[in-house]
């Protein structure tokens, strides 16, 4: 039986994850799953034939500290899915310029280090033209340190102090319309959810009461994921593309997930399968 290692962290309280609808499918290409921790220094990662990042969920609070886990597993002799240097790029929100730049619609993006102040925050408003932003950290998970603003508020600077942050401008169709996330194993579109927001919320996370439904994507939607992982030119074994309806009334990119993002196997019946699928023939292909 060949071992393959789902990278995970120490507790997954208060997460949902349904990464477990995988280890059947994996099992019948003669896989067998194990989980570890990337905090766990006792590891050897050498035996395993491949470490599929997929909850790490707390990363972001050791950034480098997880990249050096990722460079040991990667020179251990053990495939890393997705690769190295593509978490590398990934980590870091600031990945949208780079999208941006090269033509494929993002959310308005403002960067910023050093502190969040009232001139920053209002300079933002009038360039976006909007009355609503949204600030959070450049490495960030499950919406942590998010927060959507109408004026200035200290409290929320001092977060940010001496951080490298963003500013986005609220989109007001994730609450009315939804957040589309978009999945791809292997380059091939696999299946699709729309997330909302539990009333009163903007956050479309499960942690923070989101609600998730299959979906069928529109093609204008397709297309703009198609766009995305064009611009990214690997074929990878996951992608979640994350995507609402900007200002301008198209759609446009949230996120790029290529590091550890929930995948909803429990949304699509065949996803799983067709994860393990992905997962075999990529193997094969060494």
């Amino acid at each position: 039986m060949r071992q393959v290692c789902f990278l995970t962290t120490d507790d997954l309280t208060g997460y949902t994850s349904d990464d477990e609808l995988a280890v059947e499918p994996l099992l019948t290409h003669g896989w067998q799953v194990s989980y570890e921790s990337w905090k766990d220094a006792t590891v050897n990662w050498g035996r395993f034939e491949a470490v599929v990042i997929r909850t790490p969920w707390d990363y972001q609070k050791d950034a480098e500290g997880f990249l050096e886990v990722l460079r040991t597993i990667a020179n251990s002799g053990a495939r890393l899915e997705n690769p190295y240097d593509i978490v590398e790029w990934n980590l870091n929100k600031r990945y949208l310029a780079e999208l941006s730049v090269a033509g494929v619609p993002v959310i308005p993006t403002t960067f910023a280090t050093g502190s969040l102040d009232e001139s920053v925050f209002d300079g933002f408003k009038r360039i976006a033209g909007t009355d609503e932003i949204v600030v959070k950290p450049t490495i960030s998970a499950t919406a942590q340190d998010t927060f959507r603003m109408r004026s200035f508020d200290p409290d929320v600077a001092r977060v940010f102090k001496d951080r490298e942050f963003m500013i986005q401008p609220f989109i007001p169709s994730i609450t009315e319309e939804g957040e589309y996330s978009l999945f791809f194993f292997d380059g091939a579109f696999s299946h699709a959810i729309l997330k909302t927001p539990k009333k009163g919320d903007f956050r479309v996370q499960e942690e923070h009461g989101g609600n998730i439904n299959a979906t069928e994507p529109p093609s204008e939607l397709m297309k703009l994921g198609s766009q995305a992982l064009s611009f990214i030119g690997k074929r990878l074994l996951y992608a979640r593309i994350d995507a609402a309806r900007g200002l301008s009334g198209r759609f446009e990119i949230m996120e790029v997930e290529l590091i550890e993002p929930a995948l909803y196997f429990r949304m699509d019946e065949g996803s799983a399968a067709r994860f393990a699928q992905a997962f075999n023939s990529r193997m094969n292909e060494l």
